[in-house]
């Protein structure tokens, strides 16, 4: 009996510091909604465009990130259409290498509906491989 009441306080301790290190993990899904692939594309060798159209039973999103793979990629800018007709155009001017992603990209205002997302960029791409560009939404 005496051992366990010695071992009380290191449990305590144990849990509340194990609570604490979790109150500042970056990606802490109780405190930030989960993210949701809006839509990828494979992308072209030169100087181009794409767009993603998000539909509104897809949800309302708090941020944007953007992940790129199989290829580097020039990314210029984002333009987000919400539901109610306004426009943001997000300046990136990023070379993302292969299989890396974009800063956390709050969009303005509460909780968006996102109509369609179109991005411009460029490849360099020496190998001749095809990148991918995916566009993720924060809900």
């Amino acid at each position: 009996m005496m051992k366990l009441i010695n071992f009380a306080p290191k449990l305590l301790m144990l849990c509340a510091m194990t609570l604490f290190t979790l109150s500042f993990t970056t990606e802490n899904n109780a405190f930030k909604g989960p993210w949701e692939l809006l839509g990828m594309r494979k992308v072209n060798y030169s100087l181009d465009r794409d767009e993603i159209i998000v539909t509104r039973a897809e949800g309302i999103f708090t941020a944007l990130k953007v992940k790129v793979k199989k290829a580097p990629i020039n990314m210029q800018k984002l333009v987000v259409t919400f539901g109610n007709g306004e426009v943001e155009e997000l300046e990136l001017r990023n070379n993302f290498a292969a299989g890396s992603e974009s800063r956390v990209i709050d969009l303005p205002g509460n909780k968006r509906v996102i109509k369609k997302i179109v991005f411009w960029y460029d490849t360099k791409n020496i190998a001749n491989r095809k990148g991918i560009v995916e566009v993720w939404g924060r809900h």
